[in-house]
């Protein structure tokens, strides 16, 4: 009687953990199939804007690591860190980091990135240690997933560059462009000096994005001890996306925070 029964369990036991298995599957595309991933773009493009994936760079847009990673992830393609190097000097805070996909339904090796991070490029003076190796691993998982699926990125409508590896242009002030020579006026034209010039000078207006001295400051004071993870996590995501007159804002809020919670602590002392 107990061997029927062990026999019983012994045969019932693979059905259960199939049947868990098929409860659990998620549906995944197939980078194989061309109109798998068609339909992949379709809802790529939707899930970035939604969720405002992306960073503005001279007008055009390109998807920050997080829309990389939920295109890999519908695909069952998953990044695996191989290393993180500390390659510094005395002079320079340096980490190179190497990242693998792993395709989870085939069981294989589908693609990898190399890329490093430094507290000399322009922005990242006042990084801390952890924060350039956060980076390097970044980079180098946005890295790995541009060599495969940029072509799907592209479809989506998005720039095929990972936003991340744009730092070293948007961390560089904004050089102010060549003055453009006066056109002569017709003589027969008049040109209402109060509503015509105002809309001209608009119209040619460039965008001064944040200065990198502004960038320095704001990450410096992010690194006070009272402001808090989310705080920071929130600005240094939207950084690039400053021009001058929002970051002197920034720069004058943290300082205001920095000093009522400071001077708050030393009440409650």
């Amino acid at each position: 009687m107990d061997t029927l029964l062990k026999n019983k369990a012994m045969n019932e036991a693979p059905k259960t953990t199939k049947d868990i298995t098929k409860k659990v599957k998620v549906e995944s595309f197939d980078i194989a199939r061309s109109d798998e991933t068609l339909d992949l773009a379709k809802d790529l493009a939707k899930f970035i804007k939604d969720n405002k994936l992306t960073t503005n760079v001279q007008g055009k847009e390109f998807v920050n690591v997080e829309g990389w990673q939920y295109a890999g992830s519908r695909l069952g393609i998953v990044p695996i860190v191989e290393h993180v190097i500390n390659v510094s000097s005395p002079e320079e805070m340096k980490y190179q980091a190497k990242v693998t996909l792993f395709d989870l339904r085939h069981g294989a090796t589908v693609g990898a990135g190399f890329a490093v991070c430094s507290n000399k490029e322009s922005g990242k003076k006042f990084y801390q240690e952890f924060a350039i190796m956060s980076m390097a691993q970044t980079r180098a998982i946005g890295k790995a997933y541009r060599n495969c699926l940029a072509w799907i990125i592209r479809a989506a409508g998005y720039e095929p560059t990972p936003a991340e590896e744009m730092d070293y242009d948007t961390n560089k002030s904004v050089a102010a462009p060549a003055p453009v020579a006066a056109q002569p006026v017709p003589a027969m034209q008049v040109v209402p000096a109060e509503t015509s010039a105002p809309a001209a000078a608009e119209a040619v207006a460039p965008v001064h994005y944040a200065t990198a001295s502004q960038k320095e400051e704001i990450i410096r004071l992010l690194n006070h001890p009272v402001i808090t993870r989310p705080e920071k996590t929130k600005m240094l995501l939207n950084i690039n996306r400053l021009d001058e007159e929002r970051a002197v804002q920034a720069i004058a809020k943290l300082r205001k925070a920095i000093d009522d919670r400071e001077n708050g602590e030393k009440v409650a002392a």
